[in-house]
């Protein structure tokens, strides 16, 4: 009988027969590894958009930042696998990850542990070329192998969209919760909405929603003006009965500060922006 063929490849195998090298086994190797780093995490918050371009990555970044700043330990994990940008909205250019023979180091900045596709790149402009069970792989990894160590947050910004990414994390982390990125346009209600179905489907706590691009802000004087109609991020949380965690204007120094690796929540506290994320931040907290 082969080694394999001992246990049967029934899920929990246990008896050691295989050797460990079935696929139920080593299935089951990998989630007692991510639960019991995971386990070491107090807060898991998954940030999630119906659809690319709502700022989504500025969202997560700017988050993790915010909440590191207040003195918790947090954690980013980038699994935007075709558009890694946590990087590049740190300053972290060029920096790679390392590892101390059994877990992945993560980048540090400050209190701030970071893991994302993009260390791994030997060039930035690289395309990943990746089916699903690659990108489940990579994912699997971050969360079984990377030495997070204990943290009060960990915050993971996924694609936008239902698929592969974010149900693996969903599935893989179920005590996780959930933040839903939109902008105020109808047409970004109509793909949030869909995401709203994917986290009750899969029992998902919602924490709440945060509508970003509500307003323009005046680079000279400072006023906030409406560009957009349609106020989705209210409507939505008025009509599914989740928090609006807050909405977060236009301004010119966070396109800026994200461009030069400078995240806007510790530009500027009193401007308008860093002002409306202070209180997403403290809506979560």
């Amino acid at each position: 009988m082969s080694e394999e063929g001992k246990c049967g490849g029934s899920a929990g195998c246990g008896s050691g027969e295989c050797g460990g090298n079935c696929e139920s086994c080593k299935s089951n190797n990998v989630k007692q590894r991510i639960e019991e780093s995971m386990s070491r995490i107090k807060r898991k918050i998954v940030v999630l958009s119906g659809k690319g371009g709502v700022g989504k990555s500025t969202v997560s970044v700017n988050l993790a930042f915010a909440l590191a700043a207040t003195g918790a330990k947090v954690g980013l994990m980038d699994v935007d696998i075709h558009g890694p940008s946590a990087p590049k909205m740190l300053n972290l250019d060029g920096m790679t990850l390392s590892s101390d023979g059994e877990k992945i180091i993560p980048v540090e900045v400050g209190s701030l542990k970071v893991v994302s596709l993009a260390f791994l790149l030997q060039n930035p402009d690289d395309a990943i070329i990746w089916r699903g069970p690659v990108k489940l792989g990579v994912i699997r990894q971050f969360l079984s192998d990377v030495a997070w160590g204990d943290l009060d947050y960990l915050v993971i910004d996924t694609p936008p969209g239902t698929g592969d990414e974010p149900l693996t994390i969903c599935q893989m982390v179920r005590d996780a919760g959930a933040v839903i990125v939109t902008t105020p346009q109808e047409i970004s209600a109509a793909d949030v909405r869909k995401s709203i179905s994917f986290c009750r489907q899969l029992e998902l706590n919602i924490l709440g929603i945060v509508e970003n691009m509500s307003g323009f802000v005046c680079p000279h004087c400072g006023e906030v003006t409406e560009i957009f109609a349609g106020g989705a991020g209210e409507k939505l949380a008025k009509q599914y009965s989740i928090p609006l965690l807050g909405r977060i204007p236009i301004d010119p120094a966070v396109s800026a500060g994200g461009d030069a690796g400078n995240p806007f929540a510790r530009i500027n506290s009193e401007t308008p922006a860093a002002k409306s994320f202070a209180g997403i931040v403290r809506a979560i907290g």
